[in-house]
């Protein structure tokens, strides 16, 4: 059996895959503490131990906010604060007894999107997490591609593409970085922003549901958005080209993005024409777990 777990900054999913047809087996999801980087693990163990007890043999692949760092494997650049710098993949096989293999969660998202889901026909596969965080993965006829670094696909740390604005100058990433598209296409950014211009905060759900009321200022506030999200997805169209762009992350149900991108990229792009095509995600939310349980192939 392959067991998947998708670790994120607001909830915990695990599935089982039958090895050999891949059906899902079994499913659990569990919010994620608020109270430590313990009290995280040992969550993450017993929801490994609860997916696993029916089964003899099986693996265990974890997508995660972040990635390992090439040479002490501690995590670097997670937008879930309290992982910043921990030797997680360690940790958890002392606590599970067994190797496990860690892989970003945007990664995986983009290993389950071009093997079964919206870039299986495609042989170049940018995939994006637009969430609680911003990442993405990187996947080329089916394999991931990881650079020397480990950081292929970090697009969300990248600074926004210029000019940028008093507000973009201003905002900065937990680790202190300013202007990182992150802070501006998350979901949290989104609230942000809003509260930055109304004095008010409201969920990002909610801005949405003003903004197809056209509500004035929710319209103006989602134009912006839609303007950065074209800006920052200008720099991976013009140095990678991917055959498809596919979405994934709770800001990715937003249905207005797969018109407005491909409105507003063009003259952000070292060309006048735009043909990728921007998808969301077929497998949803679960893309990103099915994609873990699948590092192990």
């Amino acid at each position: 059996m392959k067991i998947g777990i998708d670790w994120g900054g607001t909830k915990i999913e695990g599935i089982c895959l039958d090895s050999s047809s891949g059906k899902e087996l079994k499913r659990k999801r569990v919010e994620s503490p608020k109270d430590g980087y313990s009290s995280i693990l040992q969550t993450v163990q017993k929801l490994i131990e609860d997916i696993s007890e029916d089964f003899d043999r099986y693996t265990v692949g974890i997508g995660m906010p972040g990635s390992l760092h090439p040479k002490t494997g501690l995590v670097q650049v997670s937008n879930t604060e309290v992982l910043e710098g921990k030797n997680v993949k360690d940790d958890l096989e002392t606590l599970l007894g067994f190797e496990i293999k860690i892989a970003n969660d945007a990664d995986c998202l983009a290993v389950s999107e071009s093997i079964d889901g919206s870039g299986a026909d495609y042989d170049s596969v940018f995939a994006i997490i637009m969430g609680t965080g911003v990442g993405a993965g990187f996947t080329y006829r089916n394999q991931l591609v990881v650079g020397p670094n480990k950081l292929t696909g970090e697009w969300g740390q990248n600074p926004i593409p210029g000019p940028m604005d008093d507000y973009e100058k201003s905002v900065q990433r937990h680790c202190g970085r300013i202007g990182a598209i992150e802070v501006f296409l998350s979901g949290p950014g989104l609230e942000n922003y809003f509260e930055f211009i109304t004095k008010k905060y409201i969920s990002s759900k909610e801005i949405i549901a003003l903004y197809r009321t056209k509500e004035k200022q929710a319209v103006s506030i989602m134009n912006v958005y839609f303007e950065r999200a074209a800006r920052a997805l200008s720099t991976v169209v013009n140095i990678l080209d991917p055959d498809v762009i596919v979405c994934g992350g709770g800001m990715s149900e937003i249905d207005e993005i797969y018109n407005e991108i491909p409105k507003r990229i063009v003259p952000y792009l070292a060309s006048d024409f735009f043909h990728t095509p921007v998808v969301k995600a077929l497998h949803g939310s679960s893309s990103g777990v099915r994609g873990a349980a699948l590092l192990w192939d």
